[in-house]
């Protein structure tokens, strides 16, 4: 079922309803009428990986929201269309398609996933006669950063590799040298395992151990299998490139065997999704699986209110709470009041209207290049400039650190010796 989301404003804080359409939507040529602007969205609502396809549009949504009630973008209201693609390429790939030949939306906006993107970079580039472009896809993987694809692909967040390499750098900086890996065995993991290679080498040090798991792996199968192959190499830390419920799964195991080292996830894992599962098996097994794990993040911590934007965005999310996406996600779905994930859709949505802007009253395709590119320093409220030019199409290469302390997510302040 596809839908198109209105991104209706209140003045009272009451949810910001989606207006579900049927599938007969007629398309507005070019994705641009008098008084709506359309934006097409594959993602995953549903399945393992839901929580941050919703949570990522519900954090766009809340700053789509505000804009639209108070006059969208030049006159024009933000609308999505947006279909489920479960976090799986095939489906992906489909949506796409259906997006720029049925939907014949303006652009494509907030992907989520490294097999899903780059399962669609090619069908992007089979689309280059209608200028079809990318925005600020939830992966860090380098393809949509290197040629060819980078030309049609806007990012925002840093880079799985500036992730990894941050973390390896203060691991070793804190005396750890033999680091192990798990990763999901899908392009995903491979792009981590690349850049953790990449980090150790400039160390002189190797991966000391690797063990894989089949995406869409649950919290509730073993990994006990993972253990012991990672356990035999004699690893100090653990880096996972994967998504929270496989994550949560293995540090359960591995607390289980007798590993205590510090276990180690990019920003993809979904930091609350990670913490709930684990704390939730804890309770059961009445054991701490939450000492010892360090997340990387791409986005400052969203708590932390002295930053304007994270004050903003908290604000506009209690004023529209915007509900998951009707018909797309499971019905027993609950929303986070905030989240890593949320804050970064808040701040792509941010920017995203920051172009749209630019691009005037009459906005084409063919202009996007031009009004990204000249983005220079732009404060979205985070304390840092974002940036573009024509051989940059990352605006941030920030990354933060966070840990775990009294079953609550904190910035990390010391790392683990």
């Amino acid at each position: 079922m596809a839908l198109l989301a209105a991104c209706q404003g209140s003045t009272t804080p009451v949810p910001a309803v989606p207006t579900t359409i049927p599938d007969l939507y007629a398309a507005i040529p070019g994705g641009v009428s008098d008084d709506t602007i359309v934006l097409g969205v594959s993602a995953a609502f549903q399945g393992p990986s839901a929580y941050l396809g919703t949570e990522l549009y519900r954090g766009a949504q809340a700053y789509f929201s505000y804009i639209n009630e108070n006059g969208g973008v030049n006159g024009r209201q933000i609308k999505l269309r947006m279909y489920d693609d479960s976090y799986n390429p095939d489906p992906a790939v489909k949506n796409t398609a259906t997006l720029v030949d049925q939907d014949d939306v303006f652009l494509l906006f907030n992907y989520v996933g490294t097999p899903t993107v780059t399962r669609v970079l090619p069908l992007l580039a089979h689309y280059n006669d209608r200028s079809m472009y990318m925005f600020f896809p939830f992966t860090g993987a380098e393809a949509p950063r290197t040629q060819p694809y980078d030309e049609m692909t806007f990012n925002l967040r840093a880079s799985y590799r500036q992730e990894i390499a941050g973390l390896v750098d203060n691991l070793v900086a804190a005396g750890h040298s033999r680091i192990a890996i798990l990763y999901q065995a899908d392009s995903y993991g491979r792009s981590g395992w690349d850049g953790a290679v990449m980090a150790l080498a400039e160390h002189d040090l190797d991966i000391v151990g690797e063990a894989t798991y089949t995406r869409g792996t649950s919290f509730e199968a073993s990994f006990n299998e993972q253990v012991e192959v990672l356990k035999a190499s004699n690893p100090d830390a653990i880096l996972e490139i994967g998504s929270y419920q496989a994550c949560a799964g293995f540090i359960r195991d591995a607390r289980d065997a007798g590993l205590d080292m510090p276990i180690l996830n990019v920003s993809f894992v979904g930091t609350e999704n990670l913490l709930a599962l684990l704390q939730e098996a804890g309770k059961e097994n009445q054991r701490d699986y939450t000492s010892n794990l360090i997340i990387s993040q791409v986005v400052p911590y969203y708590r932390e209110t002295e930053l304007p934007a994270v004050k903003e965005y908290q604000t506009l999310m209690i004023k529209y709470n915007p509900l998951p996406p009707a018909g797309l996600t499971a019905a027993d779905y609950q929303p986070l009041p905030f989240s890593f994930v949320s804050f970064e859709g808040f701040l792509n949505a941010k920017l995203l209207v920051e172009i749209l802007e630019q691009l005037g009253p009459n906005p084409t395709r063919e202009q996007i290049p031009e009004a990204v590119e000249s983005i220079q320093n732009l404060d979205l409220g985070i304390n840092t400039p974002v940036s573009f030019g024509p051989e940059q199409h990352q605006g941030s290469n920030t990354v933060y650190y966070t840990t775990v302390k009294d079953n609550q997510i904190v910035p990390l302040e010391e790392w683990y010796q």
